[in-house]
């Protein structure tokens, strides 16, 4: 239960598509990072790990309308304002517990993904004018494609930055006898009771229907 104090008994909080999503998405980042700017044969595995990462990004944005109950964004996205409050009381020690995200955690995920996603899409239209080119650098004027191929050069550092933001912050929390990383292995977290999941069926539904949005893009751009 939002704000309320946290307790010793754990209960299910994040589904098992939620706690797959993270540690792909952690996975994928960390190949992305390694991969990008290596040889023709390291580029042509980054690519694929690209789509996979749109396809993982798609299926999230859904899940975060149609997922479980701690999923959903109307969960734990608030008014920017509530999020700077949490933040201060968190810096004094007072900071409440949450069940699901907190105010400022819940914007940290939502940042993340737009600055994901930008990277994905920024990707599809990127080249080295060399020898790679994303599927659809074609259909952008070569302006256009220049602009996105160096802000997919930029936006690597700003998505650094941000995860190692999010990797100091999960440390606070620890020193605060919070585990985090606990419950998005586990799925449990301190507090009463167990959050109903979304049935599997949903979400592998959203993963085919985000898995095939992208092998429409990609093939249709090739």
């Amino acid at each position: 239960m939002k704000g309320a104090e946290q307790r010793s008994e754990k209960g299910r909080v994040w589904d098992l598509p939620t706690r797959l999503f993270h540690w792909t998405l952690v996975g994928l980042f960390a190949f992305l990072w390694y991969s990008g700017g290596g040889s023709s044969a390291e580029m042509d595995w980054h690519m694929l790990a690209g789509y996979a990462l749109l396809a993982l990004l798609l299926f999230r944005i859904l899940w975060g309308f149609w997922g479980s109950p701690h999923s959903r964004f109307r969960d734990f996205l608030t008014a920017p304002a509530s999020a700077v409050r949490y933040g201060l009381a968190f810096a004094r020690g007072r900071a409440p517990a949450y069940r699901g995200h907190n105010p400022l955690g819940g914007w940290m995920v939502v940042v993340m993904l737009v600055l994901l996603l930008a990277q994905a899409i920024s990707g599809l239209f990127a080249t080295d004018d060399i020898s790679i080119d994303g599927p659809l650098n074609h259909l952008a004027p070569s302006s256009l494609a220049g602009a996105l191929t160096d802000f997919h050069g930029f936006n690597i550092n700003l998505l650094l930055v941000l995860a190692g933001l999010h990797v100091a912050a999960v440390a606070a929390h620890r020193l605060r006898g919070e585990r985090l990383v606990g419950a998005m292995i586990t799925g449990r977290k301190a507090g009463d009771g167990d959050a109903a999941p979304a049935p599997a069926w949903r979400a592998l539904v959203l993963a085919v229907i985000a898995t095939a949005v992208v092998w429409l893009v990609v093939a249709l751009g090739g």
